[in-house]
């Protein structure tokens, strides 16, 4: 019975020494190597962006003055269109053509007070509007990397130009 158990264990720890003897070539984790890159092709888009802007400038303004001239061009073509209006207004009527005159008289004398000379001033005011200012630009997004590793041609896409070479990450793994 001693001898089985013996052999048992024999087996058993040449099984260990074998298993620790077949990874210790092998190092724990990846390994990285270099691959010639053959050729580098931007990837782009077009986007399409806009922002704001805005754009301003001076423009005149215009200010009527209401001076004592301007007002008594008013009353008095009010008066003399009231009195107007009362003469030649008759019966039930006159009442009537008596307002429409003096209000067409005032009217009628504002009109030639303000034409009679500096009835007006001017300023310049600020007049600003905004606007969407859209444009499109070509952006690089990436780019298509062949390369030669072992012979063989592979294409990957990275986010920048690797150069001539590209490092590589090697992970070798068994297939049971």
């Amino acid at each position: 019975m001693m001898t089985i158990k013996r052999t048992s264990a024999l087996v058993f720890a040449s099984s260990l020494l074998l298993g620790t003897s077949a990874m210790a070539g092998h190092p724990a984790g990846p390994e990285y190597s270099y691959a010639k890159v053959t050729r580098v092709t931007p990837v782009t888009r077009i986007i399409e962006s806009s922002r704001p802007a805005r754009e301003c400038w001076q423009e005149e303004v215009i200010h009527p003055n209401r001076t004592e001239a301007n007002m008594g061009g008013l009353i008095l073509g009010g008066v003399l269109g009231g009195v107007v209006g009362n003469r030649f207004g008759g019966g039930n009527g006159r009442k009537i053509a008596t307002v429409a005159g003096t209000i067409a008289g005032a009217a009628m004398g504002q009109n030639m007070a303000d034409r009679g000379g500096n009835s007006y001033t001017t300023s310049y005011q600020d007049r600003c509007r905004t606007y969407r200012n859209t444009y499109t630009e070509e952006r690089v997004v990436g780019y298509d990397v062949h390369y030669r590793y072992n012979g063989q041609e592979y294409v990957t896409r990275t986010d920048h130009d690797p150069g001539s070479h590209i490092k590589l990450r090697i992970d070798v793994t068994p297939v049971h």
